[in-house]
């Protein structure tokens, strides 16, 4: 419990800490954000995914009806549907209560000073090498994601802010590249590691053999230091308040030594071959493994790899591709121990 803690603590961290010291555009950083959703990528196919269709086709369960259906990848569609889903709405909410929250900024600002920022800024488009840019609200919510929290507090402190309308900005994309999408990503991503932690955590709590605990221990420390690492990334992208990142590597680091102390606990009695264990362990590894899927495709490579900045510049190309991987290359490798 202690190894894995302490292994988790320090995935999550290291990119918190390097994320407030290093810049978030660097080579550094970026390679660093691939690395991670290689990880993640790795993470729900090789290790999730095979997981649950191992568990989902042991032959201690009943043939019908586990065998007569790909439960395995229709639970992993399933997921990655209802996290498009949840990914629309939730990220649709947090623009709505921003945009409200905007508003009521600008209206305490006064009528003058009002329409002196709808004439610098509300109504204007900037071009960037050839790139529209949309300006205003949205694109203030954007220059101001550095106050966004996973709770109202990050909303209030960003309606709290003075001089809404009246001063300049650099005005960034507004979609995939916007604090609200990065917190939403963080959140859907942790509850997708956060599953699966659980598992691996009780599997290695009701083991009983040394010989089987030792190496998989060292395996799965490892592992909780790469995952920790990929969703410490996306958690310092989404410019969380401390209290909230804190919280949020807090919970995914006591994840797993958790599982391990409910699985040491139950292991007199837990039988991890029954059909309610299988069918438990299956189904969430699947569901997971669709999630982190999605994440990873969709949230982390598609929004940088198919940004403006990758696609002119050659070396930031390369470097990421490398990172991405071996990212991918690592977590994929520990699927022989773990």
């Amino acid at each position: 419990m202690a190894s894995i803690l302490i292994a988790g603590a320090a995935g999550v961290s290291l990119p918190l800490v390097g994320g407030t010291l290093l810049p978030s555009n660097g080579g550094l950083m970026r390679g660093a954000k691939a690395f991670a959703a290689g990880v993640i990528l790795a993470t729900g196919f090789v290790h999730m995914l095979s997981g649950g269709s191992e568990a989902l086709s042991d032959p201690c369960l009943p043939e019908f009806p586990w065998r007569k259906f790909p439960f395995p990848e229709f639970f992993a569609m399933v997921a990655a549907l209802l996290t498009l889903l949840a990914d629309f709405m939730i990220t649709g909410y947090y623009e709505r209560k921003q945009e409200q929250l905007m508003n009521q900024s600008v209206q305490s600002l006064g009528p003058a000073e009002f329409g002196s920022g709808l004439s610098s800024g509300f109504l204007r488009d900037q071009e960037d090498g050839g790139k529209l840019h949309i300006v205003g609200m949205r694109a203030h919510a954007d220059h101001h994601r550095h106050s966004l929290s996973m709770g109202p507090e990050g909303f209030e402190a960003l309606a709290n802010r003075s001089g809404v309308a009246g001063h300049g900005h650099d005005h960034g994309d507004v979609g995939l590249d916007s604090g609200v999408r990065h917190v939403v990503v963080s959140q859907i991503l942790e509850m997708g590691i956060v599953s699966h932690s659980i598992i691996i955590g009780i599997s290695l709590g009701v083991s009983h053999s040394p010989c089987t605990i030792r190496p998989l221990l060292l395996a799965l420390s490892f592992h909780q230091f790469f995952e920790g690492f990929a969703l410490g990334g996306c958690v310092a992208e989404a410019k969380l308040t401390l209290r909230g990142s804190a919280l949020m590597a807090f919970f995914f680091t006591i994840t797993t030594p958790i599982g391990v102390a409910v699985g040491t606990a139950i292991a007199s009695s837990y039988n991890s071959y029954s059909v309610v264990a299988l069918v438990a362990e299956g189904v969430l590894d699947s569901l997971s493994a669709g999630i982190l899927v999605y994440m990873a495709l969709v949230d982390l490579i598609a929004a940088d790899f198919l940004s403006k900045k990758m696609s002119v510049d050659f070396k930031l190309q390369i470097v990421s591709y490398c990172f991405l991987f071996l990212g991918a290359g690592m977590m994929s490798a520990l699927a022989i121990w773990a």
